[in-house]
């Protein structure tokens, strides 16, 4: 079992603060809904009711419901979601979602590990490569809305601890969002983030027998891609947050919320540069997670009492 231990190197160490910013381009938003929860499937050809229907992927067929597709999409938009945060309890049904999850990893839509984050056991999700296909191979092409990727399996184990609560760091942040009339487009995941800079470092790199891989751009041109991507550059360095959430806000103008995940081994330089960053901080208190921190270029500050509920 693997157990909440991030020995992840100092550079690798986050901190704390806070941040959110919007841009001015106008943009449709098409079938919105004002469930966060509802985000990551909305761009799929994919049952949305109650009752399972039939689906065709890849030479396959299963029976889905608006639940279960809910549950794939939000599983693959990041990567690992305890299992306890993929459906809303129901006393009249207090055993489905686990039932639900069990009937998805049987058709070999998910996989499920034991974990404790925090103190607490409890079950991850992920998505297999076969759920991941299906939700790559029902996806709308006519939407007119940003990609949201989607992933399977885990890619970083000794990552877990931090990685596990991320989902829950932006049901808190995209709750707000919502309230104040923000319609969510999508999340963007740091290591998608850091791929588009990878790709943008050895673009004059490409079918160079002399490049050697080695990136190839001045600080100015880091600068203005950090820039244009609403990205803190600072040092030479550009930082990256946990998770960015896509949004309009109520006025219809695109806006981007950055937010970071604080475990109890963030310290060191990595700490300091995440602090300058200004990401809005969301601090791991044991199994749970709550906004402690900053107010960010959105005007929105988070509450203070929710720190203190959670660091009394």
């Amino acid at each position: 079992m693997w157990r909440d231990v991030d020995p992840r190197a100092p550079e690798r160490e986050r901190p704390e603060l806070g941040r959110g910013r919007s841009g001015s381009t106008q943009m449709e938003f098409a079938d919105a809904s004002q469930d966060s929860r509802d985000v990551f499937s909305r761009t799929l050809d994919m049952p949305r009711g109650s009752q399972r229907e039939r689906v065709r992927a890849n030479a396959h067929e299963y029976k889905l419901s608006g639940d279960d597709v809910r549950t794939l999409a939000t599983v693959g938009a990041f990567r690992v979601v305890p299992a306890n945060e993929l459906r809303e309890p129901n006393p009249k049904t207090p055993t489905r979602p686990a039932r639900d999850l069990e009937r998805l990893r049987e058709r070999g839509l998910i996989k499920t590990m034991p974990h404790v984050v925090g103190r607490k056991r409890t079950t991850l999700v992920t998505l297999s490569e076969r759920g991941r296909a299906v939700l790559e191979g029902r996806r709308r092409t006519d939407c007119g809305e940003p990609r949201q990727r989607f992933y399977a399996g885990v890619s970083k184990p000794r990552e877990l601890a931090h990685d596990a609560r991320l989902h829950a760091a932006y049901v808190r942040a995209a709750e707000k969002l919502v309230e104040g009339g923000a319609r969510i487009r999508r999340v963007v995941l740091e290591e998608e983030l850091k791929s588009e800079y990878q790709r943008f470092l050895q673009k004059n790199n490409r079918g160079r027998a002399d490049g050697g891989g080695i990136p190839e751009r001045e600080h100015e041109f880091i600068a203005r891609w950090a820039r244009e991507r609403e990205l803190p550059y600072n040092d030479g360095h550009v930082d990256f947050p946990d998770v960015r959430i896509e949004y309009d806000d109520r006025d219809g103008r695109r806006a981007v919320e950055d937010i970071e995940v604080v475990t109890p081994h963030y310290r060191g330089a990595h700490a300091a540069a995440k602090a300058r960053a200004g990401f809005s901080q969301y601090r791991a208190v044991g199994a749970r997670v709550g906004g402690v921190g900053g107010s960010g270029r959105s005007g929105r500050g988070v509450d203070p009492r929710l720190a203190e509920e959670l660091l009394s």
